[in-house]
């Protein structure tokens, strides 16, 4: 039985010492900056991603791109998503976390950050996985308390946002 069954049926480690590495989706795919957003749409459409990380030699993340970013700041604009790059449109703002974070840190992030998705990197800033809401969700589906962060955060809500 793999580490993250026994989390789940609770055998493995406690909510409060799970860590990053545990739940972290491990194998991306990925975009470089001079990446066409058509092929980033492309990416998205086969890898069933809503995200694409932006990395440069060999695997230093420097900027994530979404959907989001493609329609809003491309198609909106009437970019052409031949010819414009993945870095004319990527977020370069980074909010990221290192595999030994423990995830309810990555939890408070979220809400604080009011994102979605933590890129994890090691100490070098080579990308090592990336963790969204669904990941946690389903890891911790049996947590109450850390369900109602969730919906918090999800519901746009947060009760970390500050007045």
């Amino acid at each position: 039985m793999s580490e993250r069954e026994q989390n789940k049926r609770g055998l493995g480690l406690s909510r409060a010492s799970l860590r990053c590495r545990d739940i972290m989706t491990r194998n991306l795919v990925v975009a470089q900056r001079d990446t066409k957003l058509q092929q980033v749409a492309v990416m998205m459409r086969e890898s069933d991603a809503g995200i694409i990380p932006v990395v440069e030699n060999e695997n230093k993340l420097v900027g994530l791109i979404t959907d989001r970013d493609i329609v809003v700041r491309a198609v909106a604009d009437g970019e052409d998503i031949t010819t414009t790059k993945a870095e004319d449109v990527m977020t370069s703002e980074l909010h990221t976390a290192s595999p030994d974070d423990r995830i309810f840190d990555v939890i408070r992030k979220m809400g604080d950050k009011q994102i979605r998705r933590v890129p994890v990197v090691g100490a070098d800033g080579n990308l090592q996985g990336i963790i969204s809401m669904a990941d946690i969700a389903l890891e911790t589906e049996d947590d109450h308390e850390l369900a109602e962060v969730l919906e918090e955060i999800s519901s746009g809500a947060s009760f970390w946002r500050k007045s």
